[in-house]
């Protein structure tokens, strides 16, 4: 077995939603860990156990650069999760303006 994190993994560490914010802070650049840190009100140390949780989950990576440590998206990261999610591609959401037609047609108001 590879050492890729499991989906498990993955899955629990996107369920947090300050998780994902930061996830999606980090589509637009690398970040310092006190930049990821400044739009939440939380402590320094709250927002590193989240780091944490998403660099086990191999979501980002983090080194550091002279006294600065900086988190980076790793872009295959969710590679997995998507292709596992794309196997209930087969069920297309339901159009309910046409499901509301249908059942119009098929069940006139007798009133």
């Amino acid at each position: 077995m590879d050492n890729a994190p499991s989906l498990d993994t993955v899955f629990a560490a996107l369920a947090d939603p300050t998780r994902r914010a930061i996830l999606s802070m980090l589509l637009e650049d690398d970040m310092a860990v006190t930049d990821v840190a400044e739009p939440f009100e939380m402590s320094l140390a709250a927002i590193s156990k989240h780091l944490g949780i998403l660099s086990r989950a191999g979501l980002i990576s983090q080194d550091r650069r002279g006294r600065v440590t900086w988190c980076r998206l790793e872009p295959d990261a969710l590679r997995d999760a998507s292709i596992w999610m794309q196997g209930f591609g087969q069920f297309e959401a339901v159009n309910l303006d046409a499901f509301e037609r249908f059942l119009r047609v098929e069940l006139p108001d007798d009133t």
